[in-house]
């Protein structure tokens, strides 16, 4: 008989009895042992339904405190879906989120000053002095597989965030060979440089809470400074995007031989190139490198490229990109053409244990999903039921190289990763057009550039630019706010009438803009010229 797959909550629970002494968690100057964090989880899970049925949703403001992933592992418990939000998201996107996905309550760290949800949800504080309030959780039988763990929103190209949801039977199959991979143990410390909000963080977790690891959460300024936080930490395994490697280098932060302890290294989120991953084994010349890749539908990440110890036997990409390997064990790929059918390039699609249900609204299921063999030809989901035989459109254009094994090419749509955000460009347009006096726009990213970068053009009449880069603060998060706003009279069109990107890549490429001056308002937001408008960089590193 199959061996009946672990919830998030057996995983660290088991691990939790085996290894109950053991560090679990340092944060900051707090460390708490598995069998602290253990009573943390169930004192607050205790007082969460004391008087009342256990939620079946719960948002959880994702600020990285013990606090947190004290609150975290209590809804895992108590067999709530975990919606994360993002804490320097404006309070309205936060507040859709919460509506969208049904959280019956929100969770934020008592010391918090955000406020995280508005009124969507009653806001429920959390920390780590709370005491069980009598009620006994020997009546809660907690998860099943096939229950959801947690919803992740990504962004949506009709305007809104879109809700992935994922069951325990998805990152039980996930986690399985994920562990394996990694070789993490006991003796194990590894790095959580991903939010709650960003899926990666599953892995650092789960990985860690699997197998009586340390699970090791660096400041915003550690961040920086990857080799002194892996010193000062002694870390053993280390999981980032590659910009973190990229914004080391730049600030001399990355010295070979200066990470000795590390013995596993792995990226994921956006391309990783050859180039940064020289950097980065250079630093950690005993830690095995490797290249991962997966949207949150599938489960955190669904293929892999294990770098050759040797670099002489590294790989080269006409992009110059890392490639993303071969499926996980229990999912299938496939490269389709235009018209669905195998080629050696065109967009990836994949099915397996790993593959969500579907989306939160069923409607976004239109078109993510294709039916059928290989062999026969496949067709796009037309709002048939889903089942495990439907593949997931990825959206993203990869090829084969000549070891077999794919590289990624590029999105097929104006979908884009910004410093590990999955970003559509469609979403910012749409914000920018409901301005006052915005009456069209085109945002375009810059992937050409060291750091890629969010630019846009837009038409209209809009008496003070300074004023829409503020709305775009307000309903977007900052490392979806161009950089760059240019104000056009119209929008460049081809010979199909179609925009022509090229033609605004162009003149944003010849548009002088001026230097930042200051100008008062709060600090945080970027000084705003007339038009067109430099703002400087917000984008958070991870």
């Amino acid at each position: 008989m199959p061996t009946p797959a672990l919830t998030l909550w057996d995983r660290f629970a088991r691990t939790a009895d085996r290894h109950p002494d053991r560090p679990a968690l340092t944060v900051a100057t707090t460390t708490l042992s598995y069998a602290e964090l253990r009573t943390h989880a169930e004192a607050l899970a205790a007082r969460l339904c004391a008087g009342a049925p256990p939620p079946r949703r719960a948002a959880l403001l994702a600020v990285r405190t013990p606090a947190t992933y004290a609150a975290y592992l209590a809804l895992q418990r108590l067999g709530a879906a975990v919606v994360p939000l993002n804490p320097a998201a404006p309070p309205a996107r936060n507040e859709a989120v919460v509506r969208e996905a049904g959280a019956t309550m929100t969770l934020a760290d008592a010391t918090s000053d955000t406020r995280p949800a508005g009124r969507a949800a009653p806001l429920v504080p959390v920390d780590l002095t709370a005491h069980a309030q009598g009620h006994d959780l020997s009546d809660i039988a907690g998860p099943g597989p096939q229950d959801t763990a947690y919803i992740l929103f990504t962004s949506g190209s009709t305007g809104r965030p879109k809700g992935v949801v994922i069951r325990h039977a998805n990152t039980d199959a996930y986690l399985h060979h994920a562990v394996e991979r990694t070789g993490a143990g006991p003796d194990s410390r590894l790095s959580q440089t991903f939010d709650l909000t960003f899926d990666p963080s599953v892995f650092d977790m789960f990985v860690a809470w699997s197998t009586g690891a340390a699970l090791v959460v660096p400041t915003r300024d550690e961040l920086m400074d990857p080799a002194g936080f892996v010193a000062r930490h002694e870390l053993t395994h280390w999981f980032s995007v590659p910009s973190v490697v990229s914004l080391a280098s730049r600030l001399r932060r990355l010295a070979p031989h200066s990470m000795p302890t590390l013995r596993y290294a792995a990226f994921a989120g956006e391309p990783l190139t050859l180039r940064q991953a020289r950097s980065f084994a250079a630093a950690a010349p005993d830690a095995r490198l490797e290249n991962l890749y997966g949207p949150t539908e599938l489960t955190v990440t669904c293929t892999g490229y294990r770098l050759p110890a040797d670099p002489a036997d590294w790989p080269r990409t006409a992009n110059g990109t890392v490639p993303i390997g071969n499926a996980h064990p229990g999912a299938e790929a496939l490269v389709v053409n235009e018209e669905m059918r195998p080629d050696s390039e065109g967009e990836l699609l994949v099915r397996g244990a790993q593959r969500f249900p579907g989306y939160l609204d069923p409607a976004d299921d239109l078109g993510r999903f294709a039916a059928g063999e290989p062999d026969a030809g496949l067709t796009p989901h037309g709002g048939e039921p889903l089942d495990e035989a439907h593949w997931y459109r990825t959206g993203d254009r990869v090829t084969r190289d000549g070891r077999g094994d794919l590289v990624h090419l590029g999105r097929l749509d104006s979908q884009v990763k910004i410093s590990g955000y999955r970003v559509e460009l469609g979403e910012i347009e749409e914000a920018l057009r409901r301005h006052p006096g915005v009456v069209d726009a085109v945002v375009v990213a810059r992937t050409d550039r060291p750091a890629p970068a969010l630019q846009a053009v837009y038409t209209g009449d809009v008496a003070d630019p300074a004023s829409l880069q503020e709305a775009l603060h307000e309903k977007l998060p900052a490392y979806m706010v161009p950089r760059t706003l240019l104000a056009l009279p119209r929008l460049p069109l081809n010979l199909n009438g179609k925009t022509d990107r090229n033609a605004v890549l162009a003149a944003l490429d010849t548009a002088s803009p001026a230097p930042p001056r200051t100008a008062p308002g709060p600090a945080d937001r970027a000084p705003v010229e007339a038009r067109p408008q430099s703002l400087p960089e917000r984008n958070p590193v991870t």
